[in-house]
């Protein structure tokens, strides 16, 4: 019997065994997934949660809900891998030998790797939304903010979600508008980026959209140090930006155990060929999700997309050893942008998010870099789609590699 080991029951982790599932034969196969936590988290919903449009409710359920056998899932922390022996060593003493092993451990955010970010004012005048506690925390904080200058920083890419930190800028306008308060608040956004997003006709448009809403974008911010009682940020060029309220996107990093057992980068991500996933190293490891260092965007539905192709091919390559290049970092997006409005990118390694209309030319219903309710109404769909349609390997009828289709170049 062949094994395969998934470690992460995150979003990639789970849906690709729940791929399998449809796929193998479990008389030949046996699939076994290891996480620590029980609890699965809806992670796009922490970015409402700080504006009071989510509860913890909409965002937490058991894992076990949505991994059945005869799928195996062990509930504990993964002490190392031994990749030359095909082994995943447990914390509680169990050693899972494998034929293949699948990397879905996801990346995780590091205040500590920031000098001063944890100083005194972690939870206090400093907060960030990309866990469930810090956005709880922020939540309490935003009740009784009275106004001032609130900094959105991103430490490092890449990160999570690359387009929430904007999305959260968006919402928090909306949000002071709401609240009579928005005259009384300064909103600067201070990123590593040259602009408002890494590729230039999306950088222009949304850059345009932040300048709208009387955002200031705080281009090449290198961030060196936090100084909590000055409450500043700092600079590797010395540039200084003071702040009332810090919001952080800390460096993502990806799991402790990638780099302890001697299969990641600096930032413990584990090196891909970034057209089919297998690690550089090891050609019986595959890195989906986030784990990778694949260009590809940290998202949701990089996941997905890469997944559909992965296991098409997957029992080929078992059995002639060959893996053509499938995935060409297909990757989209919607952008809140408040007001009970939103936007969509839709982009992959080689071509940048443009104009148009997704996911049928010419009719949509989705707007592609421009605001519409429709996609605000998509994105709050898409949480039921996610515990209903995705997390239990169900396919949508899209393409998971990218089309020119319906998009306007400019």
């Amino acid at each position: 019997m062949k094994k395969i080991v998934i470690l992460g029951a995150g979003t990639a982790g789970t849906i690709v065994a729940n791929r399998f599932k449809r796929l193998l034969d479990f008389n030949q196969w046996q699939v076994t997934l290891v996480d620590p936590d029980p609890v699965h988290y809806y992670q796009p919903g922490f970015l409402f949660i700080p504006f009071r449009m989510y509860s913890e409710k909409d965002v937490i359920k058991p894992k076990r809900d949505f991994i059945d056998p005869p799928l195996r899932l062990i509930q504990s922390k993964v002490e190392a891998i031994d990749a030359d022996h095909n082994r995943v060593h447990l914390a509680d003493g169990t050693n899972l030998p494998y034929d293949f092993l699948i990397i879905a451990t996801g990346v995780d955010i590091h205040p500590e790797e920031t000098p001063g970010m944890l100083d005194g004012e972690w939870g206090k005048s400093i907060h960030s939304f990309y866990t469930l506690p810090t956005s709880q925390a922020l939540r309490d904080a935003l009740r009784t903010w009275k106004g001032g200058r609130l900094v959105v920083n991103v430490v490092d890419n890449p990160i999570k979600c690359p387009v929430a930190p904007l999305e959260f800028i968006m919402l928090a306008d909306w949000y002071f508008h709401q609240q009579g308060v928005r005259d009384r608040v300064e909103i600067v956004y201070a990123t590593p980026l040259s602009g408002a997003f890494t590729k230039p006709v999306a950088s222009k448009l949304l850059g345009e959209l932040l300048d709208s809403k009387n955002i200031k974008v705080e281009p090449d911010f290198m961030i060196e140090r936090v100084e909590p009682e000055a409450k500043k940020i700092v600079s590797y060029d010395e540039r200084e930006i003071e702040y009332d309220l810090l919001v952080t996107i800390p460096l993502n990093k990806g799991a402790d155990v990638i780099g302890k057992s001697g299969l990641g980068n600096e930032l413990n991500l584990v090196p891909v060929d970034p057209h089919t996933l297998r690690a550089k190293a090891y050609p019986n490891i595959f890195v989906l999700g986030d784990a990778s260092d694949a260009p590809a965007s940290k998202a949701g539905a990089t996941a997905h997309f890469s997944i559909d192709l992965f296991t098409e091919h997957f029992l080929d390559y078992v059995e002639t050893g060959e893996l053509p290049p499938y995935f060409d970092g297909h990757a989209n997006c919607f952008i809140e942008t408040g007001f009970g409005k939103g936007l969509m990118i839709d982009f992959n390694y080689t071509q940048e998010p443009l104009p148009g209309r997704y996911p049928l030319p010419g009719i949509g219903p989705l707007t592609l870099l421009q605001e519409s309710e429709f996609n605000h109404w998509g994105k709050l769909m898409f949480r039921w789609m996610y515990w209903h349609i995705l997390l239990r390997g169900m396919e949508l009828p899209l393409p998971a590699t990218m089309s020119m289709a319906g998009k306007w170049k400019v």
